[in-house]
């Protein structure tokens, strides 16, 4: 299993994983998590890694639908400025793929901040840590295993 799996069971949370067969040709790994898992995009979230003050790297876990609000991050991060980080060091960091990239099981923990709206529903679900695998769970058990925050950070 992957590291993000291990880490839910670890924990002794309440979750499921969902299998998908991937398409490399989808334009969107989010969307196709939603697609073939016949669940509303809302409650897919994407986990994107940024660098704040071009230094320190954090994690926004928003919809996928959605894009994130860089200024709203920063705000709720309490820095000047945050940019989307280098891919290469997204892998190199987190452990993951592009696309596999999930907020659980990270190489080391970094601040995360979750998008409010991930409240809105009973389970949302992550990337489990591999393209065509996400992990359903409710959004304060995951806020606890990650030490997160909410904030409304998705536009």
């Amino acid at each position: 299993m992957t590291p993000a799996v291990n880490a839910a069971k670890k924990a002794g949370i309440k979750f499921r994983t969902h299998a998908y067969e991937h398409d490399s040709k989808h334009p969107s790994y989010g969307l196709e998590a939603a697609e073939k898992l016949g669940i509303t995009p809302q409650r897919v979230f994407k986990t994107l890694v940024v660098q704040l003050d071009a230094k320190e790297l954090a994690v926004a876990v928003v919809p996928v639908a959605s894009q994130l609000d860089l200024k709203a991050f920063a705000k709720a991060a309490k820095v000047k400025k945050v940019a989307m980080a280098d891919a290469r060091l997204v892998e190199r960091s987190t452990g993951y793929v592009l696309g596999g990239v999930s907020p659980l099981g990270q190489k080391r923990r970094l601040l995360t901040l979750l998008d409010r709206s991930g409240l809105d529903f009973p389970t949302l679900y992550v990337s489990a840590g591999r393209r065509g695998l996400e992990i359903e769970l409710a959004a304060g058990d995951l806020l606890r295993l990650l030490d997160g925050r909410l904030a409304d950070i998705a536009r």
